[in-house]
């Protein structure tokens, strides 16, 4: 009797959290991983040394229209939309695409938008060591 009900407490023990999983909502699974390495791969003549962001710090503090965005039939940037499908920064912004300098690679647009953002709020995170881990 005893062994019944210990493998019965071991099996709820066990079951539990993958009940729990079924739970979330679209919302929660669709928000990525908490920590991204960002890198290159369609520009792979002279990739840059990846970069570590922490994407669950910046969900915390600022909504995904910050940073995400998506394009017109014309090429345009259009507004992020509340369960937008999010594309890799790359598929855009890369040297093939014919956009500005600026925005031309997914190497300038992340520090365009990133540097911007962080000279304005907190400057000491500028610095390449930052993201780019050695």
């Amino acid at each position: 009797m005893k062994r019944v009900l210990v493998s019965g407490i071991l099996l709820a023990f066990c079951c539990a959290p993958c009940s729990l999983g079924e739970a979330t909502t679209a919302g929660d699974t669709d928000k990525g991983p908490a920590e991204m390495t960002l890198r290159t791969t369609l520009d792979p003549e002279k990739p840059p040394k990846p970069a570590v962001f922490p994407h669950g710090a910046h969900q915390a503090r600022l909504g995904c229209k910050t940073c995400h965005h998506g394009k017109t039939a014309e090429g345009k940037r259009l507004s992020y939309v509340a369960g937008q499908k999010i594309e890799k920064c790359e598929t855009c912004h890369n040297s093939k695409a014919g956009m500005p300098e600026k925005w031309g690679t997914f190497k300038n647009a992340a520090h365009v938008l990133c540097q911007n953002c962080h000279r304005k709020n907190r400057p000491e995170l500028t610095e390449c060591k930052v993201c780019h881990k050695k």
